[in-house]
């Protein structure tokens, strides 16, 4: 016997025997529900037996036989009107558990979103994506698809969607193009480090989506609810399809604020605060601003999140502010970081270095946050050091800056492109998916093992862009990409180190050392972060001006 958990009402198995009631019953369960038609295997015991088997135990029964690989939309009536009257937890079951996990999918459509219906039944091992369509339509075959059907279709309009869109445009004009993301607005996320560091107005780091969808480019204003790779369609919330012959995957990734026990009742209040949310920058420099003692935390998650540099940005400005103002000496600044070491590479930590010991921050490693009790003023973090058991402590303190864990979005997690953590799977230098080689991926979701950083997207969308075009004319790949990101490191208002780095940590400066030296804090570092690259963000970046950013040819290798 295999039970596989759905929720905990509702699990399914392969086929059941005989034998297997006191376990059931045992195991909790009060209904047995029989998805497979007698006499489909010759060795299979027909529901008669299994009945009188289970009422023996004291289980009640139920009777739906559903025909191998096909599930009408009347067997999932049939299957609501069943459960109406039976109690739970249940167990439904066939040859191999499918089709009664099929039936639940469906039956639930109206009820739960489809990536949580994929993402339980994935987890117990089913995939759903076969009849993805039909659950996006609540349960029902769709009788009629409404396609639209477009040469490249984007997925995400954040800055890899809409640069990936303009460069496309400036290769190749005629191109039909579509670009699939419901948001209002688009965010300079980049400047929200800015913004509560008291540098930026919130406002100036947001535009509205339809001022900078590229002109030409459909703009489906619509969420993902699933991918169907092997029919070259995305369906919509709503069961819409949308086809393409070329997919671009980049929706970016997903910060999981209830991964903190605690942390979404009190954020942006009780001193909580972080630079990972356009509403609460603001709120940090207020907190910073209004701190004249006490203790100030500044919280790193397990990689991988974008920017990985954001939360030390934030303890550096904070840390300045209070040096500005004198409060500094009244103030303990922790830095806790679920990692080992303060940055990834090592030639920039020495600078860093002299900063944390300018603010006298305590670094705490292998310290992960698991729960905040805001009106308490506490904080629980998880110690996890290498080859030592794991310990916790709960902390007080009077302001804490949050970095939240960060996960793929659900309809990617559970989607066929993912790999086994849940990222878009890609080969990490011409960003083509390993298995569908018409889709392709950038920006924060896909896995290659490089910074998630705006500047890396930014290298990404014309290698992207290129092979698209090379493949549209029958070619292979003609571009690459390094691994490139930048993380420009506020040390001080009016310094940055500009770390700049490829694959494997590899130094990728873009200016000589004579004008900036990216492992010593610099002025123009902090001119070009300020007053540079906002603009060039807007004015170039997303509009197919690929500025410092022309993608690195594939270089013929000798057989």
């Amino acid at each position: 016997m295999d039970i596989k958990r759905i929720t905990d009402k509702v699990s399914v198995s392969p086929q059941i025997t005989v034998s297997d009631m006191g376990a059931i019953k045992e195991a909790g369960f009060r209904v047995i529900i029989c998805n497979r038609p007698d006499r489909e295997g010759a060795d299979q015991p027909n529901f008669e037996e299994i009945e009188k088997a289970a009422k023996k135990a004291g289980l009640k029964t139920a009777y739906l036989p559903i025909e191998s690989g096909v599930v009408t939309d009347e067997n999932v009536d049939a299957f609501g009107e069943i459960l109406k009257d039976l109690p739970r937890p249940l167990l439904g079951y066939c040859r191999s558990g499918t089709r009664s996990a099929t039936l639940w999918s469906l039956h639930e459509a109206k009820k739960r979103p489809l990536p949580e219906i994929l993402a339980a039944t994935k987890a117990a091992g089913y995939d759903m994506n076969g009849v993805a369509r039909r659950v996006a339509n609540g349960g029902k075959t769709p009788t009629e698809t409404g396609d639209a059907k477009y040469d490249v279709v984007i997925v995400g309009a954040g800055a890899g969607g809409i640069a990936t869109a303009a460069s496309l445009l400036s290769r190749k004009s005629g191109l039909s193009i579509a670009i699939i993301d419901p948001s209002d607005v688009h965010y300079y996320q980049p400047g929200w480090t800015m913004v509560g560091g008291g540098v930026f107005e919130a406002r100036e780091t947001a535009k509205t989506m339809a001022s900078l969808i590229p002109r030409g480019v459909k703009w489906i204003k619509a969420a993902v609810a699933a991918f169907e790779p092997k029919n070259n369609a995305v369906v919509l919330e709503g069961c819409v399809v949308v086809k393409y012959d070329r997919l671009v995957v980049s929706p970016g990734l997903k910060l999981d604020w209830a991964g903190v026990e605690g942390l979404e009742e009190t954020l942006g209040r009780n001193g909580v605060t972080s630079n990972y949310r356009y509403d609460l920058a603001p709120y940090t420099w207020q907190l910073v601003q209004e701190m004249k003692e006490g203790r100030a935390f500044f919280t790193q998650p397990p990689m991988p999140i974008k920017c990985a540099g954001a939360p030390q940005k934030a303890m550096y400005l904070s840390g300045d502010a209070w040096f500005r103002n004198g409060a500094l000496k009244d103030i303990d600044i922790q830095f806790m970081n679920a990692g080992g070491v303060l940055f990834g590479v090592k030639e920039y930590v020495p600078a860093l270095m002299e900063y944390v010991e300018k603010y006298d921050a305590t670094l705490n490693f292998f310290n992960t946050l698991t729960s905040v009790d805001g009106e308490a003023k506490k904080a629980t973090f998880k110690i996890a050091k290498p080859d030592t058991t794991p310990t916790e402590i709960t902390v007080d303190f009077d302001m804490m800056h949050v970095c939240p864990p960060q996960i793929a979005p659900d309809f990617i997690r559970v989607s066929p492109l993912a790999d086994a953590a849940g990222w878009v799977d890609v080969d990490q230098a011409t960003l083509r998916h390993k298995t569908y080689d018409n889709i392709w991926s950038l920006g924060d979701v896909m896995n290659a093992p490089n910074a998630k950083t705006m500047a890396a997207a930014r290298k990404q969308a014309p290698v992207v862009a290129e092979n698209i075009v090379a493949d549209i004319k029958g070619g292979s790949p003609v571009a690459q990409y390094d691994g490139y990101g930048s993380c420009p490191l506020t040390v001080e208002r009016g310094k940055i180190v500009l770390a700049e780095f490829g694959y494997g940590g590899a130094l990728k400066p873009s200016f000589p050392s004579f004008i900036i030296d990216g492992t010593k804090p610099s002025r123009a570092a902090w001119f070009m972060k300020e007053k540079l690259l906002p603009p060039i963000y807007w004015q170039a970046m997303l509009k197919g001006k690929e500025w410092m950013a022309k993608p690195e040819e594939i270089k013929a290798t000798a057989d």
